[in-house]
């Protein structure tokens, strides 16, 4: 007569098969093999690392240090205020590349940086671009203004967070290293570029790279 019940010993393997199996399931779930993955950052920025890819031979001369994005990003919606200390946010702009810039006026190279990004507002803003420049001084409000007004800086729009979370929004992921910080924007929120220290936004170099960005198919290399 056969038992009916398994012996310790033939339950042994099957405890253990089971462990496997269930190891190899919570394995597959925390790294994803055999299982579907979770698409590598944002759909919707697929787009902007297409321009990028078009643009990069543009990245040259003045602008040489930009870099490319390499992977869909779609930027934190940053909050800040406007001249009249009406709050922003990046998401505001949408529908328009953008040239996102943090500076303050105790960064030598940010002050240095100014009258070329003002320049480039002069020269290209409009319904389908703006240079967005936000002041991250924390003390003197009134210096950065100030600043804008003796340098005669009256193209570019001003822009400030006082508490500086802006520039930890982009530090967060990896966008924001030292100051000044420039990121390039398509409409929707996405990162083309982005360089770490000044750049001579008003330069060819720098005027053939955005303008490819706004129309990258007619870009000329």
């Amino acid at each position: 007569m056969l038992d009916p019940k398994p012996s310790a010993t033939r339950r042994i393997p099957l405890i253990i098969a089971t462990v496997a199996i269930g190891g190899l399931a919570g394995f597959a779930g925390l790294y994803g093999l055999g299982l579907s993955r979770a698409p590598a950052g944002d759909p919707i920025c697929r787009a902007a690392v297409t321009t990028a890819q078009k643009i990069a031979p543009l990245a040259r001369g003045e602008v040489a240090a930009l870099t490319m994005a390499s992977a869909p990003l779609k930027l934190p919606d940053l909050a800040f205020e406007d001249a009249d200390g009406k709050p922003k946010k990046l998401s505001d702009f949408r529908g328009k590349t953008l040239l996102v810039n943090l500076w303050a006026t105790w960064c030598v190279p940010c002050r240095k940086e100014m009258p070329a990004l003002d320049e480039l507002q002069g020269k290209l803003a409009g319904p389908n671009f703006d240079v967005v420049a936000i002041n991250i001084d924390t003390r003197d409000p009134e210096k950065p203004k100030t600043f804008l007004k003796e340098a005669n800086l009256t193209r570019l729009g001003y822009f400030n967070d006082q508490k500086a979370k802006v520039f930890q929004d982009l530090k967060s992921i990896g966008r924001a290293l030292g100051m000044p910080t420039s990121v390039l924007v398509d409409p929707q929120g996405c990162e083309i570029a982005t360089i770490a220290g000044p750049a001579e936004w008003a330069s060819d170099d720098a005027l053939k790279l955005i303008r490819g960005a706004l129309s990258p198919a007619a870009a000329s290399f």
